[in-house]
């Protein structure tokens, strides 16, 4: 097994303790063969030019993971490793690859399970199922090389050449696919049919990796509910789908669900059943956002910064104003707007609680949950002026990911956010000469306080996701 750790926990009771260990999937082959007349099908927005993606992009946020998580993986061999021009280092299937214990890459445990001829056997046969793959076809399979086996499962090609099924493009995306609550797992289920043997490969790795094998008790799985078997039609609106970009672990007994394009309320109903029924959590907050693309989960509505921090797009944020204060059109507009935010809060045995919007709830969170001492203070997309609030929004101002609290990534091309991060006191830093100073020794990411830093997104802005949806964290320290 490539993967082996002694010190291994997951254990994640909120979103901004210091990371420590997280699994993420580098660009793979699959990422350059999505072409425009499946982008959509295949969940993006655009095509993206891969070694773009790789080289001046993705490879940076493995750079600073590494530096903050690992960084005897990389101090003092920056230089060498920017000088590759085969990027060795970053490549799982390679002998120089980094191989971290705690920048986890998800290709590396899918070609370990694959070792285990049972498992292999099976995970064939039902990769082969999903795809309608021919029988030759899935004996050649049986009989590959693991870890070959594991590209092309991940990428859908024989030799980097020939297609045999559809890549999974999304599963750069991994936080859809499993979340870290406590010291449980919660497996969840995508909502479109392109996500779907991503999820298979995920089950596979949590359930037979002998990394997880200490929690296979405290992994959760979501199951479909009888109604969706028995309703009429093929593709019905009802059916159970959860997220992972809709799920956040806020403090240790809250978690949020949100309910949006890609969580349906079945899906919040049964995960919630799911957690009190197991102890896991005391209370679920679910909060509903309009069913738009423009939104896609609430980590593109709002993410934490700090104990006392938030970064979100203000018009789904706020309280509609009163009557004596809008504008006279307002009296004649249909009051159930489809673009209100819900919010109800559910806790064990007690009655719901409604929140009147999604301000008091996060204000609820720092000051009640994480006993923050401070007044909460948001951070609007966009710097709150309109139309980059909506423009930002859209490639991710909002999806942040905290490395530690008050030290995020978010990409560099939302230029009215970062002013608004200034305005608040934050350092602003491009990543790269971050990583310089981290090498130089002239800055310590131990010893790092509010910062945003700046991540190169051209190509990965295409995508729609930012770095919070880039990541699976498995361990993060408590805020204390």
């Amino acid at each position: 097994m490539t993967v082996k750790n002694s010190d291994f926990k997951i254990d994640v009771t909120s979103e901004i303790g210091t990371l420590r260990t997280l699994l993420i999937h580098s660009p793979d082959s699959g990422l350059g063969k999505v072409v425009p007349s499946k982008a959509q099908d295949w969940l993006f927005e655009d095509i993206v030019h891969l070694d773009t993606m790789r080289r001046n992009e993705y490879d940076y946020y493995v750079k600073l993971l590494l530096y903050f998580l690992d960084p005897d993986k990389i101090k003092g061999k920056l230089q060498q490793i920017e000088s590759d021009y085969q990027r060795e280092f970053f490549k799982p299937d390679h002998t120089n690859f980094h191989a971290s214990n705690n920048v986890i890459e998800i290709q590396t445990l899918l070609a370990d399970i694959l070792q285990q001829p049972d498992i292999r056997k099976k995970l064939v046969a039902s990769v082969c199922a999903i795809e309608s793959c021919n029988y030759r076809l899935q004996q050649q399979l049986i009989d590959t090389d693991p870890i070959e086996l594991a590209k092309i499962f991940i990428s859908g090609s024989l030799n980097d050449d020939e297609m045999i099924f559809a890549p999974i493009p999304n599963l750069i995306f991994s936080r859809d696919l499993g979340i870290a609550i406590n010291n449980h797992m919660l497996l969840n289920k995508p909502a479109k049919k392109a996500r779907f043997r991503e999820t298979l490969l995920m089950r596979y790795i949590f359930f037979n990796h002998p990394l997880f094998a200490s929690y296979q008790n405290n992994i959760l799985e979501i199951p479909e509910t009888a109604q969706h078997f028995l309703r009429p039609g093929e593709d019905n609106q009802e059916k159970t789908t959860l997220e992972g970009g809709d799920v956040m672990m806020v403090s240790p007994q809250h978690l949020l669900i949100g309910c949006s394009e890609r969580t349906s309320i079945s899906g919040a109903n049964e995960a919630i059943k799911l957690l009190f029924d197991n102890d896991v959590v005391k209370k679920v907050t679910i909060v509903k956002i309009p069913h738009k693309r423009d939104y896609m989960h609430i980590d593109t509505v709002f993410t934490q910064v700090k104990r006392n921090t938030w970064v979100l797009l203000r018009s789904l944020a706020i309280a509609e104003a009163p009557p004596e204060e809008q504008e006279p059109m307002s009296w004649f507009a249909d009051k159930k707007s489809k673009d209100k935010t819900e919010i109800v809060q559910f806790r064990k045995d007690k009655k719901p609680k409604v929140f009147n919007c999604l301000e008091d709830l996060l204000s609820s969170i720092s000051e009640k949950d994480l006993q923050s001492e401070d007044k909460t203070r948001f951070i609007y997309s966009g710097n709150n002026v309109f139309p980059f609030d909506s423009r930002e929004q859209w490639t991710d101002s909002c999806n942040l990911l905290a490395l530690k609290e008050g030290v995020v990534l978010g990409y560099d091309r939302n230029d009215k956010t970062v002013e608004a991060f200034k305005q608040s006191g934050f350092d602003v830093i491009k990543v790269n000469d971050l990583l310089q100073k981290f090498e130089s020794g002239e800055l310590d990411p131990k010893t790092l306080t509010d910062t945003l830093i700046l991540m190169p997104s051209a190509e990965l802005s295409r995508a729609r996701g930012g770095f919070h949806c880039m990541s699976m964290p498995l361990l993060r320290d408590k805020v204390i």
